[in-house]
């Protein structure tokens, strides 16, 4: 499916908080699906659809959901999607992660040892806190709790760190979605997520470096 296509069909079903939880569980298994095509359109449709701002189009879906309820309900998804991985990783062990990332079905989920190998390295540079972190960084944020189960971090914490990374990230995505629907009509939403998506990636990329680079301060500073 092409980008567009994607997005009508998820801006058609997101009208409903169990859709979301879903699609952003999928989001946050290994399963290759863009967090920011579910939760900008469900803020956005919220919000346009509210009257507040544009006339309704005549293709634009209609939504009564309530925006804080749509964060909840992704970050429920992610960490549902993060729970998988999780088990997965206990249950399966290292060679055979690593195994499967190399293999064909491993690469049509976007998924190869490098990947795998940066994000076990990010939760070895910055332990359980690194759980919490890697929800923001790119490529990193759906694979960090693969190496947190072949560590077997303690699941409560591994919860509570994956929720609240969760949490901020669709937060962001939601601003997104709502600042989006006082600018842009319904026609304009694709455009307008590919445009935000890709400043976010790189806002996101750089707080992850500043994070490291603070990380590595300290560390020094320590010894």
């Amino acid at each position: 499916m092409e980008s567009q296509s994607i997005l009508d069909w998820v801006s058609q079903n997101v009208n409903q908080y169990w859709v979301i939880t879903m699609l952003m569980a999928v989001e946050s298994s290994f399963i290759p699906f863009p967090s920011e095509i579910v939760m900008i359109p469900a803020a956005y449709l919220t919000i346009a659809t509210s009257g507040a701002y544009f006339a309704l189009e005549s293709t634009m879906p209609h939504s009564d959901l309530n925006i804080f309820l749509i964060v909840l309900a992704g970050t429920v998804g992610a960490i549902i999607g993060a729970w998988i991985n999780y088990g997965l990783s206990i249950w399966l062990g290292r060679p055979i992660i690593y195994k499967f990332a190399n293999s064909r079905i491993g690469h049509m989920c976007l998924l190869n040892e490098e990947k795998v190998h940066k994000a076990e390295q990010y939760f070895v540079d910055h332990g359980a806190m690194g759980t919490l972190f890697g929800r923001l960084v790119p490529v990193v944020r759906q694979l960090i709790s693969i190496p947190a189960g072949l560590a077997r971090m303690n699941f409560l914490q591994f919860t509570l760190y994956t929720g609240l990374g969760a949490f901020i990230w669709n937060s962001i995505l939601a601003t997104i979605g709502y600042v989006i629907a006082t600018q842009v009509p319904y026609s304009g939403l694709n455009k307008a997520i590919e445009e935000n998506t890709t400043i976010l990636k790189v806002a996101m990329l750089a707080l992850g470096a500043a994070v490291v680079a603070y990380l590595v301060y300290q560390g020094r500073k320590k010894k």
